[in-house]
């Protein structure tokens, strides 16, 4: 396999669901300690998430709490409780484009912002005919690191 373009850095995120966040936050914040930092909500998404902070400062890892605006709609984030994994990467654009053609099939919506405000795709959980390589049932979020992040791990 030619070289990379890019580099995975570490792990930017982990995203649980479930149908009531609070009951996610018992653990994850009161008995955990760890602190909210924001929330997202996106009807597109069906998602109502507390974003929390596992760390401190570039290294620290990202616990999204989610649950569905609506059970009943998709995407269902509450349907696999470990919903994604999130990593760094040093170069977003090419990292896809490098592993799109190296098989890898990627989840609809391309590149956009993400809800912490970092530029995002995800890797399909199941590849295809197309496209092969997927994360084997897990979805994957690829997240552009920002400079102090890349100097952190890089």
């Amino acid at each position: 396999m030619q070289a990379k373009p890019f580099k995975i850095l570490g792990i930017q995120q982990i995203a649980i669901g479930g149908p009531d966040k609070q009951r996610l936050k018992t653990l994850w914040v009161d008995i955990f300690g760890l602190q909210v930092k924001s929330t997202f909500v996106s009807e597109r998404e069906n998602v109502d998430e507390d974003i929390c902070a596992l760390g401190e400062g570039p290294t620290a890892v990202e616990v999204d709490l989610m649950q569905p605006l609506d059970i009943e709609k998709k995407p269902a984030v509450h349907a696999t409780p470990l919903n994604h994994v999130g990593l760094w990467v040093d170069d977003l654009p090419k990292a896809v484009e490098w592993m799109g053609a190296h098989g890898v099939r990627f989840a609809p919506g391309g590149i956009r912002k993400g809800a912490a405000g970092f530029d995002i795709c995800f890797i399909h959980p199941k590849g295809n005919e197309q496209f092969p390589v997927g994360g084997e049932g897990v979805l994957i979020e690829l997240v552009q690191a920002p400079p102090e992040v890349i100097a952190a791990l890089g």
